[in-house]
């Protein structure tokens, strides 16, 4: 266990296979990431909404994004906890001994730091493993619970990643590398794309309580737009059909089928952090330094929570 750092929060609910794990695997590997699976929110409706999209979308990321990626042999991005670092590899990360090998520009420096490790020509590797009793060796955690803190959270993430992460970053690697991070920073532009076809909805809404009026003669689709239209269709149910196989794996199929409605309370959020995030790193390029904006999590109830 000499040659292994772990990482960890006061709020984390860790599995007692976790340490036994890291201690198996470091020797061959520069990082070791465990799945991170949120608990369950609590509460009224709407905190267990915002709650629980976080458990969908991770869920779904640690579930199938993280074990492709690690399976093509790009990055494995750091989760900030349960994850360990070989200890030499950390030490090779302080580029100022002063500042340690997380980088307090950063603001998300558990994530450069797995992109850094691969750079550098290291290792990470994403483990999913079950122990005797069948239960998924991961960290649980409670996470945000409210829009504002979802927001500040979020808006966070997409700054150190979306936006100043490709600045501090770059575009290493071959071409899983590159598509992975291309992955990575698409938060601020997929958020556009959301907020336009919402706009776009509401905007089709308010021409049809229109034509119940006046008399406006629609406008006919041409065959390319029908297709387009139900490919995106399919394209869009199948993605929501592998979001609830995920989250009912994870947290069983009651919990899986919400997944659905939860996705419309993500995509507000993701929309208002991508807001948040633009406007940060706008005044950033305008000499304002970034800030990291800490988040207050519920720690867990050990005796009733799981």
């Amino acid at each position: 266990m000499f040659g292994v750092t772990t990482v960890t929060t006061c709020e984390d609910v860790v599995h007692a296979d976790e340490i036994r794990l890291f201690d198996v695997m470091i020797d061959r590997f520069q990082l070791v990431q465990l799945p991170v699976l949120p608990l369950p929110g609590q509460g009224n409706w709407l905190s267990r909404a915002i709650a629980n999209h976080y458990c969908d979308e991770f869920a779904e990321s640690h579930g199938k994004y993280l074990t492709i990626r690690e399976a093509l042999g790009a990055s494995v991005p750091s989760a900030g906890v349960a994850c360990a670092f070989e200890r030499d590899t950390l030490a090779a990360l302080a580029r100022d001994p002063g500042h340690g090998p997380f980088d307090p520009s950063s603001l998300t420096e558990d994530y450069e730091a797995g992109l850094r490790i691969r750079d550098n020509g290291g290792r990470g590797i994403f483990v999913r493993m079950r122990d005797a009793d069948g239960e998924l060796v991961a960290t649980r955690e409670y996470f945000p619970d409210t829009i504002d803190s979802a927001v500040r959270q979020k808006a966070r993430w997409i700054v150190g990643i979306s936006l100043a992460g490709w600045d501090r970053m770059g575009w290493r690697g071959g071409p899983f590398e590159w598509w992975m991070r291309l992955r990575d920073r698409r938060a601020a532009l997929s958020a556009f794309v959301l907020f336009a076809a919402y706009l776009t909805i509401a905007l089709w809404g308010m021409l049809w309580l229109i034509s119940l009026v006046l008399p406006i003669p629609p406008r006919p689709l041409t065959p390319m737009i029908v297709a387009l239209l139900w490919i995106n269709v399919g394209l869009m149910s199948w993605r929501g059909l592998m979001r609830v196989l995920f989250v009912g794996q994870a947290y069983g199929w009651r919990h899986g089928l919400g997944a659905v409605p939860r996705t419309f309370i993500a995509n507000l959020i993701a929309i208002l952090a991508a807001r948040r995030a633009i406007f940060q790193y706008v005044r950033s390029l305008l000499g304002r330094p970034l800030a990291w904006d800490k988040t207050q999590h519920r720690f867990p109830d050990m005796q009733s929570d799981p």
